[in-house]
């Protein structure tokens, strides 16, 4: 079966219209903030959809992705794709630098574009002229799309640079007009929100907007295709196959490959296929549970009793406090728990593979995984946590 991409052409202008301040009352204008569950279609959807819908008004669309190289700062990742994209543009940069009398343009301690000058000293230019010359020598407005923004936090840089981002939006904006327009989606809300719910937050005040998960239309448009290319299977059952895709959590590469497999010539499926994908999607929610309490019981219990109180806490987690220390030493039993020990639990959370613990560089905690949120409401409005292992 040939899967075409499932445009949000709508989504996409609906969005533009924001952070160009064409929504009424809208602040989208000073930075977009979109969270959305892993593997939900995110990614796919700022790529194919509103990178290209940009372009096609004249954007310059800047991408950068905090997760394609956990080893490196992400502030360099982001530097490189600011980098990428002045170099398209370097004889125009030129020109603009030696106009003002620059001998290289350097954006902190990651680009330098040398400039032949008569001028032998080296100016250095901060981030915000740097996306000024960006807008000038390309000569339109600018689009910078930070997918996984949540972990610019994670380093000293990282967070100093979206600092900088700030900047650079106050001085390119104007009532008249915006030149850089700021896209930073996260995967976690919770870790999100910290670039904007506190007075110390690079963009306190902006707001986390939800980004709309793919719903019954999406299922629709794969019927559709199930329906022209194996057309001895019309028609097809579209609320069965829209229940199994709301079990799979609107995850749209799980639902298609459980599809591949139940359309699958070698699929040995006794009566309709989408009863087939439904089963599927129920053994992987129930797979999925029994990890993640498999996970937690497999943990020490100082281990347990921290991870416990993050997901209790969430934002308000304080690992060290008063309240904190009485809650382990009665989760755990044990009365000498320190908060020396307490952090050494939290380091060795957050070294495991994968990663159990989350850390900014102002010190904040929050589940590495955001399914693990979810997971622990659904047993807690079940009074069924803590687990014990026996269910």
């Amino acid at each position: 079966m040939h899967l075409r991409h499932y445009s949000r052409r709508a989504l996409a202008a609906e969005m533009i219209n924001a952070l160009r301040g064409r929504s009424l009352f809208g602040d989208e204008h000073n930075g977009m903030f979109l969270a959305a569950p892993r593997r939900t279609g995110k990614t796919t959807f700022l790529k194919s959809d509103l990178k290209p819908a940009l372009e096609a008004e004249e954007v310059l669309v800047v991408y950068a992705d905090l997760w394609a190289d956990q080893r490196k700062d992400p502030a360099d990742l982001i530097a490189m794709a600011v980098t990428d994209a002045l170099r398209q543009y370097r004889s125009r940069l030129q020109q603009l630098a030696e106009r003002m009398g620059i001998r290289s343009v350097a954006l902190g301690n990651w680009f330098t574009l040398d400039v032949e000058s008569n001028d032998p000293d080296q100016t250095m230019v901060t981030l915000p002229d740097a996306l000024r010359f960006l807008t000038e020598a390309a000569e339109k407005p600018v689009a910078l799309i930070i997918d996984e923004a949540q972990q610019a936090l994670t380093s000293e840089a990282g967070a100093a640079l979206m600092l900088s981002l700030k900047s650079a939006r106050d001085q390119l904006n104007t009532p008249d007009g915006t030149r850089l327009m700021l896209i930073m989606s996260g995967s976690d809300r919770d870790k999100l929100l910290r670039l904007v719910n506190s007075h110390s937050a690079p963009f306190y005040g902006s707001q986390i907007t939800s980004m709309p998960l793919l719903e019954r239309d999406f299922v629709e448009h794969l019927v559709g295709i199930i329906e022209d290319q194996l057309p001895h299977l019309a028609p097809v059952e579209t609320n069965v196959l829209m229940e199994a895709f709301t079990a799979y959590g609107y995850r749209p590469q799980f639902f298609m490959s459980a599809l591949g497999t139940a359309l699958s010539p070698m699929a040995d499926i006794q009566g309709r296929f989408e009863q087939a994908v439904l089963e599927a999607a129920r053994e992987q929610q129930e797979t999925d549970r029994a990890d993640m309490e498999s996970l937690y019981l497999g943990l020490q219990p100082l281990h347990q009793a921290i991870l416990w109180r993050l997901l209790e806490s969430g934002g308000r987690f304080r690992p060290y406090d008063s309240e904190a220390l009485a809650f382990y030493r009665a989760v755990t039993g044990k009365g000498n728990i320190t908060p020396q020990k307490v952090q050494t639990a939290l380091e060795a959370m957050r070294k495991r593979t994968p990663s159990l613990i989350w850390k900014s560089s102002r010190g904040e905690y929050a589940v590495e995984d955001a399914g693990m949120n979810l997971w622990y409401q659904a047993r807690a409005k079940a009074n069924a946590w803590p687990p014990q292992g026996d269910s």
